[in-house]
């Protein structure tokens, strides 16, 4: 099962796109348990962890939810995933479970199914519905969200190999993929062998495999790795902002949150700076906010707009933007 580990070498470097476990904030360390936790539909409220402790505030920075979970995610489709001992469920928006916690992972609701998995001698993912009733068994290594009616699955039979599933369980897109991301704005990256490019839903190559990494497109724009070094290409493939930062993340509100020597800023679709760099790491705006983090050794977050003025100050040990 792709874990956290993996959801941290999709920021800092070699982009592995399921990013199913990213629920699973207390296995992360130092700097990066800090503040990661890829995009729901809504903000009704943030999960912040101060302390052991993870409840959720408003834009205000105000508790809507009062800390009491060992481990939050994101609210989407209404629901977000809370986990209390080693169990995750789902809470509604007023903290109320509305599915028990019984799985031993969980994700975000997206399309109306969320990712759930299980322990056996592995752990095996399949989707629930909002009643937690399964809709598809678990029976997979590894699974994303739902988006555009597909998500991509593996299984592992000698080598693992990733397709796309439709709601019902049926394949769309046979298993070929050595990795594979969510469609986004009708595409979806794909890894064959060791360079990543872009397919259609039909399963056809629109941006043929170049890329030491990607991620999916937003706004028109995807972010790619190569040489060491991330830039924004078009849907052709053509390059809009050359590779030139060590990393960088998906254009969200009109802006990009990118690192370049070892500081975050934001840049506009131009390349251009709006925000310069001053962060240790910075995400992306939604609803106006961005959560940034700030601070050596013990780094705190708090949430800027687009001006880079705090909104929040710097307080939280961790925030989960999943």
């Amino acid at each position: 099962m792709i874990n956290i580990k993996k959801v941290l070498v999709v920021i800092f470097g070699f982009i592995s796109l399921f990013i199913f476990s990213a629920c699973e904030n207390n296995s992360i360390s130092n700097l990066k348990e800090k503040l990661f936790s890829v995009t729901g539909d809504e903000i009704i409220s943030f999960p912040v962890k101060k302390g052991d402790l993870w409840g959720y505030i408003d834009k205000t920075g105000k508790y809507v939810i009062r800390p009491q979970f060992e481990g939050a995610g994101r609210f989407s489709d209404g629901f977000a995933a809370v986990k209390i001992g080693n169990r995750w469920g789902f809470i509604d928006k007023t903290g109320e479970y509305v599915i028990n916690p019984q799985f031993d992972i969980a994700f975000l609701f997206h399309d109306g199914l969320a990712p759930v998995g299980i322990a056996g001698d592995k752990v095996k993912v399949g989707y629930i519905d909002k009643t937690g009733k399964y809709v598809i068994n678990p029976q997979f290594e590894e699974a994303g969200w739902f988006s555009d009616g597909l998500t991509a699955v593996a299984h592992k039979d000698g080598k693992t190999r990733v397709g796309f599933i439709d709601k019902t369980g049926k394949y769309i897109i046979k298993p070929q993929f050595d990795d594979a991301g969510w469609f986004s704005e009708g595409l979806a990256a794909v890894k064959i062998g060791d360079k990543y490019g872009y397919i259609d839903k039909t399963g056809k190559f629109i941006i043929d495999p170049q890329f030491d990494g990607a991620f999916w497109f937003s706004e028109g724009l995807a972010v790619v790795k190569n040489g060491g070094r991330f830039g924004f290409i078009d849907k052709t493939g053509k390059y809009v902002i050359n590779p030139q930062f060590d990393f960088a993340f998906w254009f969200s509100e009109g802006l990009a949150s990118v690192k370049k020597d070892g500081e975050f800023g934001f840049i506009d679709k131009n390349g251009k700076y709006v925000i310069h760099p001053q962060f240790d790491i910075a995400f992306w705006f939604e609803n106006g906010l961005a959560p940034v983090g700030i601070g050596h050794g013990k780094v705190k977050v708090g949430f800027i707009g687009k001006t880079g003025k705090y909104v929040i100050n710097p307080q939280f040990d961790s925030v989960n933007v999943f």
